[in-house]
């Protein structure tokens, strides 16, 4: 038996309750189910035997009111009524984890889902873990490749780096997560899909993650059909399974979509359980979720973690309050533009709007400075854009805005790439670095057309 298992079996032992807790349900209201008082914590699991379906409902414990508990089903409500008995099962959720997980689908409380039969375990991880000690933990000092042009040369991913992916609906986010799970540096790849539309699970697996993807990846989904509790729990056993491999000394690259569906439905549990709102309806359990999920990514001394979590901003607002709180968390942003992806640049990465908060430590100066000239450049030729096409601006009379214009075939070269190509990091880093030189290049004046002879 390997040491890891043993110490999680050790600390099973410690948490069995001495004797099985039961209770009887008194009402169901919404999405909770209260039942006489259990002496029983937090997120411990009960099952509630449905007397008319003979059937046992696993259910979490989610709060406490007056003289009562409150369970949320993690599965179908239907067949719970009153005085239907209520047993503890455990007060520690785990999961089975192991090198067999990759290629595998696993459904949001860790089981099964692609019909392949169990998963060989060869430990068990807590899908509610602390984050590694923050004084403990390596500084960022490696590139992650991902080999998308536009975030290697302006928004660099460092090994362990914690990053947002904002935008709003049909910009391509899917699209990215795609090229990322199947382009990055890393060796495992772990897929989060919370909220997600059903059809839309298979699509990822055969369109965007590809036979190639998925044989080095570990999928887990919460469809939006799941109850609340499921959505909330399969980021969570996503990052238990990331944690798994890390400590096997790999570099794991854990992709999350997408935090906006995890935060509503934690927004429905704190509503049934009492809570006030705090801002557009989320209450403050859900603002509290949020760093306990993306803190216990990172590097460990043996491994690391590099997250890309999604967030779907509501009206392309990225001051909502759900990619408000992310940004503060996490190590940078992606901000995926409409304006872009109308006009057919994918992916759509706004990179004057992108931010990478290890960029500056991880790249050599050449690439950093170079990247900042583009930016420059970009931002110039964004400013008089509208003049250009309205025919305001005279060539020669702005020499910053022609080096601009001059340099902007080779910026959207680099910007622009094709769903299913991937460049090297280093050739990434060869035309950033000649495009930036072409910039500094002063343009010759237009040549005027020689005077029409004179009509006789």
């Amino acid at each position: 038996m390997s040491d890891s298992l043993f110490e999680h079996r050790r600390r099973r032992l410690a948490n069995i309750l001495p004797a099985r807790v039961g209770g009887r349900v008194r009402r169901v209201t919404g999405l909770i189910a209260e039942t006489t008082p259990l002496p029983l914590p937090v997120g411990s699991l009960c099952r509630i035997h449905s007397r008319l379906y003979r059937r046992a409902i696993e259910s979490e414990v989610v709060g406490f009111r007056e003289n009562a508990t409150l369970l949320m089903p993690l599965g179908e409500m239907r067949g719970i009524g009153p005085g239907d008995r209520v047993e503890s099962a455990t007060t520690e959720q785990v999961i089975p984890v192991g090198e067999h997980l990759l290629g595998r689908v696993l459904d949001g409380m860790g089981r099964p889902l692609d019909g392949k039969g169990p998963v060989t375990a060869s430990a068990a991880y807590p899908i509610y873990a602390d984050p590694p000690d923050p004084v403990m933990r390596p500084r960022i000092s490696d590139i992650l490749a991902t080999g998308v042009r536009g975030i290697d040369a302006f928004a660099t991913v460092g090994k362990g780096q914690r990053i947002g992916i904002m935008a709003g609906t049909g910009v391509g986010k899917s699209v990215l997560l795609g090229m990322l799970a199947r382009n990055t540096s890393s060796q495992v790849t772990v897929v989060s899909l919370v909220g997600e539309r059903g059809r839309e699970v298979r699509d990822f697996i055969e369109v965007n993650l590809g036979g190639e993807g998925m044989a080095r990846s570990v999928l887990v989904v919460a469809t939006s059909d799941q109850p609340a509790t499921v959505r909330v729990k399969a980021p969570f056993v996503a990052t238990a399974v990331a944690e798994y491999f890390r400590d096997q000394g790999a570099d794991v690259t854990l992709l999350m979509d997408t935090v906006t569906r995890m935060a509503m439905a934690q927004r429905d549990i704190g509503g049934s359980v009492g809570e006030v709102a705090a801002a557009k309806g989320y209450t403050p359990s859900t603002f509290a979720l949020l760093p306990r999920l993306m803190e216990r990514a990172g590097r460990s001394p043996r491994g690391s973690i590099t997250g890309f979590y999604t967030v779907l901003v509501e009206g392309d607002d990225l001051n909502e309050p759900i990619a408000d709180a992310t940004r503060g968390i996490l190590d940078g942003h992606l901000v995926l533009s409409r304006r872009l992806a109308n006009r057919g640049h994918y992916p759509a990465v706004d990179i004057l709007e992108s931010i990478s908060r290890v960029q500056s430590e991880i790249v050599s100066g050449e690439l950093l400075q170079a990247s900042r000239r583009l930016r420059q450049c970009l931002a110039a030729y964004r400013e008089k854009e509208d003049l250009l096409s309205l025919g305001a601006i005279v060539p020669g009379a702005d020499p910053e805005f022609d080096k601009a214009r001059n340099v902007m075939p080779d910026l959207e070269a680099i910007l622009v790439q094709g769903e299913k190509e991937s460049t090297p990091f280093e050739e990434t880093v060869e035309k950033v670095l000649e495009a930036a030189q072409k910039s500094q290049r002063e343009v010759p004046p237009p040549r005027r057309a020689p005077p029409a002879p004179a009509r006789r």
